[in-house]
């Protein structure tokens, strides 16, 4: 007889639920979230005949690998379906919800989730601590702006963040009620912007000691950031069937609602990374509005926009460099900035 067992994580504990080929209940019972513990608890049951789900979520990738390394059948979940099942039963807890992902399991009505490398995710955990002190240096500055007001002081309207400081610094001096106020303020932004920058600095030698990130930095419009985020959120090219697929995982491409006579196409989706889509965007604008180099996708886009718009024409571009870069990664072809013979361009 199989038994699936439905796990619902959450930070500190484990809805345990354990079912039978038929549906019935085996067990259910709640544990501490660690891989130690969840192995206590099914150590009863036999592990060849056992199949264990659960949500992606935060702390999923740790149980997987640690209940994979176990010996167990381990099956990643897609959260959106997952959800859509169990938003279906009348009471929320967390024992009706290790229940439902137990019956979504033995039902077979769910997507696996292509689990990434921890190479992917140390990359990923590099581009957000650089995304978040980003963040936290452009708060204070804006911080710093506004309380200037109050003094009738008004900084130009763009002033670049490395000379932030020593723009501001001689402002604050001057007044002591300002340098009591807002000296530690600007003392933060600077070792925060310190901090920025070796990020950043790191985040370029990746990109730069990477042969994929080096190929897809030779199209028009994608730098550094773009291609590491696109190579982290990938991680292997294989797992995608088809490179229009790509532009689909990471929302880019429209919805559409048919029933009957009715069909409505939408906008994107918004599905997947938002990160990846915003910075296929960025590239995408960059290409279009500040590369000097010609290429025929930035023709097409061009063309686009005087049809339908700037923002249709740039998100139609980072459709298209999603499926660009993955058909170059996939292939191991190169970036060609003027079309092949026969009008086809790589």
């Amino acid at each position: 007889m199989d038994y699936y067992v439905g796990l619902d994580v959450s930070l500190r504990t484990v809805a345990v639920c354990v079912i039978d080929t038929d549906g019935r209940l085996v067990f259910e019972r709640s544990v501490a979230c660690e891989i130690e513990d969840i192995l206590h608890c099914l150590r009863d049951l036999p592990k060849s005949v056992m199949q264990i789900g659960f949500e992606a979520g935060a702390m999923s990738q740790h149980l997987f690998f640690g209940l994979r390394g176990a010996g167990f059948d381990v099956v990643y979940m897609e959260a959106r379906q997952v959800n859509a099942a169990l938003s279906a039963m009348r009471n929320k807890t967390d024992k009706t919800d290790a229940r439902g992902i137990a019956q979504v399991l033995r039902s077979g009505w769910y997507s696996p989730v292509y689990n990434k490398s921890r190479e992917a995710h140390a990359l990923r955990a590099l581009l957000s601590s650089r995304k978040a002190v980003q963040k936290k240096c452009i708060d204070l500055a804006n911080e710093v702006r506004g309380l200037f007001r109050i003094f009738g002081l008004r900084l130009p309207s763009r002033v670049d963040q490395g000379s932030f400081d020593e723009r501001v610094r001689p402002l604050i001096e001057a007044d002591d009620d300002l340098s009591h106020a807002l000296l530690p303020l600007l003392d933060a932004r600077a070792v925060l912007y310190r901090t920025y920058r070796e990020l950043d600095r790191r985040v370029k030698q990746a990109a730069s000691n990477d042969e994929t990130c080096l190929r897809f930095m030779a199209i028009p419009g994608v730098g550094p950031i773009a291609a590491l985020t696109f190579r982290a959120a990938v991680d292997d090219p294989s797992r995608f069937t088809s490179s229009r697929t790509v532009a689909a995982h990471f929302g880019l491409t429209p919805r559409r609602y048919q029933s009957g006579e009715m069909d409505n196409p939408g906008r994107i989706s918004k599905a997947g990374d938002p990160d990846v889509r915003a910075t296929l965007y960025s590239a995408a604008n960059a290409m279009m509005m500040r590369s000097v180099a010609s290429s025929k996708i930035k023709s097409w886009g061009l063309r686009l926009m005087r049809r339908k718009g700037r923002r249709r024409a740039v998100v139609a571009v980072a459709r298209k460099l999603a499926v660009i870069m993955h058909r170059m990664w996939a292939d191991g072809t190169e970036f060609r900035h003027e079309p092949l013979k026969g009008g086809h361009m790589i």
